[in-house]
């Protein structure tokens, strides 16, 4: 999994492609924990099926708002309606315990509650398709089958890949293939 796309409702929308990555409970577990949404070391005996199909369906109203963002088309009532409804949720509170070594950690006060961790994606989809700045950064990766969404961050704006490394890396690939091809060299 990735978690380069700027935000954590876009990490989550790219769950999707190539592959999907929150097929089950285990799945979401390592997305929750990648993604920041629970501190490290964070029990997650609670997350099943219900829960990875609970942000299957999050994801899918987010990847709606997005792409009608990135089109310039109204959004979708019922995905909108459905992604506010559950950003109005309480998110998960934090506290700091001492572990065994007697540091402060963060852990989630009070466990592990789906609704909770689902209201705090809902409110960042909420915030990134309110902020004007951020929507003037989110882009759509021009890589050849790439379907991510990211925030272009760079300076200059002008970033035309979710991954430079990936998606880029396999364009400039292609585009001197293409070039040897033409020049009949091998």
């Amino acid at each position: 999994m990735r978690f380069d796309s700027g935000r954590v409702c876009l990490d989550l929308v790219a769950t999707f492609a190539p592959h999907e990555g929150i097929p089950d409970g285990d799945g979401l577990r390592l997305w929750l924990a990648g993604a920041g949404l629970v501190p490290d070391r964070t029990p997650l005996a609670g997350v099943g099926p219900d829960w990875a199909a609970a942000f299957r369906a999050l994801r899918t109203d987010v990847e709606t708002l997005v792409r009608a963002e990135l089109s310039g088309t109204d959004p979708d009532e019922g995905a909108l309606a459905r992604v506010n409804a559950l950003a109005a949720g309480p998110p998960p509170g934090l506290c700091a315990v001492r572990d065994q070594e007697g540091h402060l950690v963060r852990e989630l006060c009070g466990g592990v509650e789906c609704g909770a961790l689902l209201a705090a994606v809902a409110r960042d989809a909420v915030e990134l398709l309110t902020d004007p700045g951020d929507r003037a950064l989110l882009r759509a990766c021009a890589g050849d089958g790439c379907t991510r969404v990211y925030l272009d961050t760079s300076r200059g704006h002008r970033r035309r890949w979710c991954s430079s490394e990936l998606c880029g890396n396999r364009e400039r690939v292609a585009r001197h293939r293409r070039r040897l091809l033409a020049s009949g060299s091998r």
